[in-house]
């Protein structure tokens, strides 16, 4: 029953029983004990230090790596190579002077390299009269069979050669397919095209090689392969 206020005749507040039942509970109730620090899984430990050691051999052999690959530059002289064609002749890039010539790296796994390479027929047809040699170089481990049968499945009508690592190294590791370098009827790179460009791309680097007078250049290294006798 509410006390009455005897001045105002007004009931006065009474105290909240909820309250009072909330402090005896919480007066009652036991305290949660805190969270106990759980032991350190000793395999993901384990994981972390393998995943850490490989990140740094990765890095390390990378640094290497770039510190031993030559960086080819627009101006430069193309590096040389020899290397076997599908039909096992010997193709060697000094001996394309005087002309201009498109080295396509690719391989039959990739992708863009399949876009791209119809352009690369198209664009030695229009241009082979004027001096254009387009010559591709397979950088997979597909069997000599399958080269053949993709670049005829493809209609290529340029020499395909059996690319090796050191011709890969040899201008600057190729780092992604398709790569392209243009080079001139001197034997010096005076453009690039790194992955799939545009068609119109390609054509424009087509014309600049073209465009250079053939002359005397020395070799920037070369990258020579053992091969077969020349069939």
């Amino acid at each position: 029953m509410s006390e009455i206020d005897e001045s105002s005749g007004t009931p006065l507040p009474q105290p909240d029983a909820g309250d009072g039942n909330a402090g005896e509970l919480g007066a009652s109730a036991p305290a949660q004990p805190p969270d106990q620090p759980r032991g350190r899984n000793p395999l993901a430990l384990v994981l972390v230090a393998l995943v850490a050691a490989g990140m740094l051999y990765f890095g390390f052999h990378m640094a290497r790596r770039s510190e031993t690959t030559p960086r080819i530059t627009k101006s430069g002289p193309a590096p040389d190579f020899t290397l076997e064609s599908l039909d096992g002749k010997n193709v060697r890039l000094s001996d394309l002077r005087g002309k201009a010539v498109l080295l396509n790296f690719w391989a039959t796994w990739c992708g863009p390299c399949k876009i791209e390479t119809p352009w690369l027929v198209e664009l030695q047809n229009k241009y082979g009269a004027e001096g254009l040699q387009v010559i591709g170089i397979a950088m997979d481990d597909s069997g000599k069979e399958d080269i053949a049968k993709f670049a005829q499945d493809m209609g290529v009508n340029y020499p395909v050669l059996l690319g090796k690592e050191a011709v890969g190294d040899a201008y600057g590791g190729v780092p992604a397919l398709p790569e392209s370098f243009f080079i001139g009827r001197d034997g010096k790179i005076v453009d690039k095209i790194i992955g799939l460009k545009g068609k119109a791309e390609i054509e424009d680097s087509i014309k600049m090689a073209l465009n250079t007078q053939a002359g005397n250049v020395q070799a920037a290294g070369t990258a020579e392969v053992p091969l077969r006798a020349q069939k």
